[in-house]
């Protein structure tokens, strides 16, 4: 057994949701008497949360891998590269001391403790484990909660079920209960995310919740603002456009993944075809000043041209504020691997940065219409030359724009200003106090 009097290097990849775990696994490690570092350098052993999402997000848990091992360290896998790979790994890169699967990560301590520790479960179920500390790893004004994990649904080009199981929220007294710690640490943003946020509670009370803990959260004093992330179509419900309304910590941000628009592409990726254009014209309509963000695949097996230009158009006359658009990645195990036929690298390139310069020029226009008017933004950084780095009620951390903001004002991280908008650019803005 080793010592526990060492520091433990983590390295975590891939989305929000991993970097719960990874704080939660850092958490236990940290109960046991280690210290942790996101500096590797002097590190002897380093746990890496990996990704196994898509194609390239594979790469660059790899790489990761191999360049600490290759520096001689302890290295201990966990997450979804660990799940989705695990007798490869084992095989392929014998100097991994330890593997811990997507929904194991409450094995931490063992894996670091024992050499050849492995624990994948063949059937994961995710359990939160609500009796830790997380140990924060997040920089910035915000702080993230995973309010449920696991996916009921079977989109073709998702591999997520068999890397984290079935649906399974967690009770809104422990979330609110975490979210008031996080107050008292001073995080003046939390950051609600799953798999699937819309679905929330489904499984524990019988019908989705989000909008019930929206309006028990928005109760807690110290908290400035509520964002919500992958806010899925399907039970994006009257309830929850009300909670949205009506809780006035809640910013006007709905990060909404509609995926395609055109019905039979949707029913090629086996997601629940709805009225996008509809569901759109009620959120802006019942939701004053509201942002929407969404994000498409394009490319995706079988898509013609027509479909494409059909998705492309509604993209133009929606006026998404924020936008994503990501190429198919063809993920073996998924319906749609062996989908024919499979659409071109290059014409999925030409698609995606059609709708990007699309999009940009929509975003040019929406920001053109801020110059001069003030909006809520959140204090993130004070640079050395006395430039403000803010985020927008209508910016999500490191997937969004910035403000940028010139005062004589003393400000404080998570400090929530008005500012006033003199300058703009494609996704960023220029203001003052």
């Amino acid at each position: 057994m080793k010592k526990n009097n060492k520091t433990i290097g983590i390295i975590t990849l891939g989305c929000a949701k991993n970097l719960v775990d990874t704080e939660l696994m850092a958490g236990l490690l940290v109960k046991k008497g280690y210290s942790i570092s996101l500096d590797t350098t002097n590190c002897d052993v380093v746990l890496i949360n990996t990704c196994a999402f898509i194609h390239d997000a594979q790469k660059e848990s790899i790489r990761a891998i191999l360049e600490e091992a290759n520096d001689g360290k302890k290295v201990i896998v966990a997450g979804c590269l660990a799940q989705r790979f695990k007798e490869e790994l084992k095989k392929e890169i014998p100097e991994i001391s330890a593997i811990v699967g997507s929904c194991d990560f409450d094995k931490i301590v063992e894996a670091i403790e024992n050499d050849d520790f492995y624990s994948v479960s063949d059937a994961p179920e995710y359990n939160y484990i609500e009796d830790v500390e997380r140990e924060q790893i997040t920089v910035g004004s915000a702080s993230y909660i995973k309010i449920a994990d696991g996916c009921n649904y079977a989109c073709g080009y998702c591999v997520i079920p068999k890397l984290k199981g079935k649906y399974k929220s967690r009770k809104i007294e422990d979330i609110v209960k975490e979210a008031k710690k996080l107050a008292n640490k001073g995080v003046g943003e939390i950051i609600l995310i799953a798999q699937d946020t819309t679905n929330y509670g489904i499984d524990l009370y019988g019908k989705p919740q989000l909008a019930n803990l929206l309006r028990e959260l928005n109760k807690i004093e110290d908290i400035n603002w509520i964002r919500v992330l992958y806010a899925y179509p399907t039970n994006f419900n009257d309830d929850l456009i009300d909670a949205y309304k009506t809780c006035d910590k809640v910013v006007k941000y709905i990060d909404i993944p509609l995926q395609h628009s055109n019905i039979e592409v949707l029913k090629n990726m086996k997601r629940p075809p709805q009225d996008y254009d509809s569901l759109i014209k009620k959120i802006r309509k019942n939701i004053k000043n509201v942002c929407i963000r969404t994000t498409f695949i394009v490319g995706y097996p079988m898509e013609t041209e027509e479909q494409f230009e059909d998705l492309y158009n509604f993209v133009k006359r929606s006026k998404f504020d924020r936008l994503g658009v990501f190429e198919f990645s063809k993920e073996e195990g998924t319906y749609a691997y062996n989908l024919k036929p499979q659409v071109s690298a290059r014409i999925k390139k030409d698609r995606k940065n059609r709708i990007l310069k699309l999009q940009s020029e929509i975003s040019y226009e929406i920001n053109s219409k801020l110059v001069g008017k003030k909006i809520p933004c959140i204090i993130e950084e004070i640079r050395d030359d006395g430039i403000v780095v803010a985020r927008s009620y209508k910016d999500a951390p490191e997937v969004d724009g910035l403000v940028y903001i010139k005062t004589d004002k003393h400000l404080t991280p998570c400090d929530i200003e008005l500012v006033k908008i003199t300058d703009f650019d494609n996704y960023d803005l220029f203001g003052i106090i």
